[in-house]
């Protein structure tokens, strides 16, 4: 009788310390920008280098009663052209709560919902300036009919760039371990008209002037701050999951 009272003891300890221990880890302090002193049409430029702004460009965009358009605090859609004529479409979405039930929606599932056959994503990493690290991205194809879109995209969660699922959720438990829930970002790049691989290419080049053209003070909205990342601090970038290729 003893011993099974004990045993209660025992397991009645462990049960409280594990509440105690869990509700230690719930984070309560949110990374995300002030929505009152945040927007995203003030920090991206209308033109910049050889690309001016196109009105009225219709991009692939979550219905707008979907849960993708909840989890997002502010979307922005825009398109662009060069010199050459190559338009390239830019979508932003900014989701303040990263927590497990909300988080960013990868463009796969949009683009298969809006009836486009998505090719499997692949890695990528393109140098963007020279004092900084290759920016990681993730890139796919994607067709409905005759619309051929190659698409490259990344997301920032917290200070980071997540570049799979994986990854991402690292991050996440990285944050959660320092009482913290991160915001996140969403920034997808996609072009009609071109070959895949010229696509990519101007796309690289788009996403470089874009990035260098970003006030400093905003460059860490766009690629996280690489010093303080958690994802650095958990022994590189052994999480990634697609298979890199260097443009």
């Amino acid at each position: 009788m003893q011993a099974r009272t004990g045993h209660v003891v025992l397991a009645s300890v462990a049960i409280a310390a594990a509440a105690i221990f869990a509700q230690t880890l719930v984070p309560r302090a949110m990374m995300a920008r002030s929505s009152d002193s945040f927007h995203l049409q003030e920090i991206i430029p209308v033109s910049f280098g050889d690309w001016t702004l196109v009105p009225n460009v219709r991009l692939v965009e979550p219905e707008p009663d979907s849960l993708e358009r909840q989890l997002y605090s502010q979307e922005l859609g825009l398109g662009y052209a060069d010199r050459d004529g190559h338009l390239v479409m830019l979508l932003v979405a900014y989701g303040p709560n990263q927590s497990q039930r909300l988080q960013l929606h990868r463009p796969e599932i949009c683009y298969t919902a809006a009836g486009f056959r998505v090719s499997r994503p692949f890695g990528a990493e393109i140098p963007y300036r020279n004092d900084a690290a290759p920016l990681k991205m993730t890139r796919m194809t994607t067709q409905r009919e005759m619309r051929l879109e190659p698409v490259s995209y990344w997301m920032r969660v917290g200070d980071d760039v997540a570049t799979g699922v994986v990854e991402r959720q690292l991050i996440r438990l990285k944050y959660i371990f320092r009482g913290l829930i991160p915001d996140g970002a969403l920034f997808r790049v996609s072009t009609i008209g071109l070959p895949t691989d010229k696509a990519f290419e101007v796309q690289d080049q788009f996403i470089r002037d874009l990035l260098n053209a970003i006030a400093p003070d905003n460059l860490e909205f766009f690629v996280g701050g690489r010093q303080n990342s958690a994802i650095a601090n958990l022994g590189g970038n052994a999480a990634a999951e697609p298979k890199r290729e260097t443009q």
